[in-house]
């Protein structure tokens, strides 16, 4: 890999911690985590549960094409639990005999929307939902993407559309030299990841 994009991508890296920082600072001014839990301040608390909309209300509001493509959106759920135990299983029975740490789950699929007094009923269920999808996808995908490190630690030809956290670190795509030097290293090369899962 070049010593420019070596350099592009630790200021990348950087500009992503600052931003996390950031996001911090202003979760911090407007509630806290405690025992993983999320607390408000009673006024706040107030003010959200001043700001639900009924059920009666809700569904009334609600477009008839929403109604009807509902059931269809919590159909994926099956495939869902489905893929969320074999993913897990998949790598609770590799990683350890590749030696690539793993990953946590409780990372990646979160269910602090609960928290919310301003949802109803509907909004806490379809928020526990996606919580629980979008969560299960980037899992699964940096699952995969640990996977694929130790396995073709390769870029592709063309630049993807979203990378995921390892792809940084593959060798360029048609650098035969790059490659076999550095794809033993690379293979075993995890040592940034942030507290990995025993």
């Amino acid at each position: 890999m070049s010593k420019r994009i070596d350099e592009l991508s630790a200021q990348i890296h950087q500009l992503e911690k600052e931003l996390k920082d950031e996001i911090k600072k202003i979760r911090i001014q407007t509630y806290e985590i405690r025992e993983k839990g999320i607390h408000f301040t009673e006024e706040i608390r107030a003010r959200h549960r001043e700001q639900v909309m009924h059920l009666g209300q809700y569904l009334r509001r609600s477009k008839l094409k929403h109604l009807l493509t509902a059931p269809v959106i919590w159909l994926c759920i099956f495939p869902a639990v489905f893929l969320d135990l074999i993913v897990s299983l998949f790598q609770g029975a590799c990683f350890p005999v590749y030696g690539i740490p793993k990953v946590k789950r409780g990372d990646y699929i979160m269910f602090d929307r609960k928290h919310l007094a301003y949802l109803n009923l509907i909004e806490r269920a379809n928020c526990l939902y996606c919580g629980y999808f979008n969560g299960l996808m980037a899992y699964v995908t940096e699952v995969a993407g640990r996977t694929e490190q130790y396995w073709c630690p390769i870029k592709h030809a063309q630049a993807l559309k979203i990378e995921h956290s390892r792809y940084r670190k593959f060798a360029a795509f048609g650098d035969s030299e790059d490659y076999k030097k550095r794809a033993p290293t690379l293979r075993r090369d995890f040592g940034d990841i942030d507290n990995p899962e025993s």
